[in-house]
């Protein structure tokens, strides 16, 4: 078991391995700089405080070869702009659906306005229950009313 814990704590100390192989130089406004890259070329070697063991200084000639052999990057996420095309796709489609969902409403209501003023009109004796939910009949001022009501949604609904 002790063994066990020995090899744990092994493993996790060489895991910070990463960590010392980093840069440290003195810019030329004197702030220390900390870096996992070299210092660019036309800091001095004497301002080079800190360097990773493994590497020398001949190692920032190296890194500009190794980036002309890297492929070009056009500054644009080919999948990023697929996946903003299909939110873009996606958030039309809904907006769509919500105004032709809006246009059947107002057929709806529209329709309903013209039946409503065809029933009230004039000469006829028109029901209706009361908000106590006692049947009786229209007068003309509740008539009138009514009529402006419907004549009001089909002004706004029927386009």
């Amino acid at each position: 078991m002790r063994s066990r814990k020995l090899l744990l704590l092994a493993i996790a100390c060489t895991w910070a391995m990463g960590a010392s192989a980093q840069w440290q130089w003195v810019d030329k406004d004197g702030r220390k700089v900390f870096s996992d890259r070299p210092p660019p070329q036309d800091v001095p070697e004497k301002n080079i405080l800190k360097q990773p063991h493994t590497l020398g200084r001949a190692a920032p000639a190296a890194a500009p070869a190794s980036a002309a052999a890297a492929p070009q990057i056009s500054g644009k996420d080919k999948q990023l702009e697929d996946n903003k095309a299909k939110a873009d796709a996606a958030e039309a489609a809904k907006k769509k659906a919500e105004e032709d969902r809006m246009a059947r409403a107002r057929a709806d209501n529209c329709a309903r306005a013209k039946r409503a003023k065809a029933a009230l009109a004039p000469g006829q004796l028109v029901g209706h229950v009361n908000a106590q939910g006692e049947r009786g009949y229209m007068d003309d001022a509740t008539r009138a009313a009514e009529l402006r009501r419907a004549d009001e949604v089909i002004a706004s609904d029927c386009r």
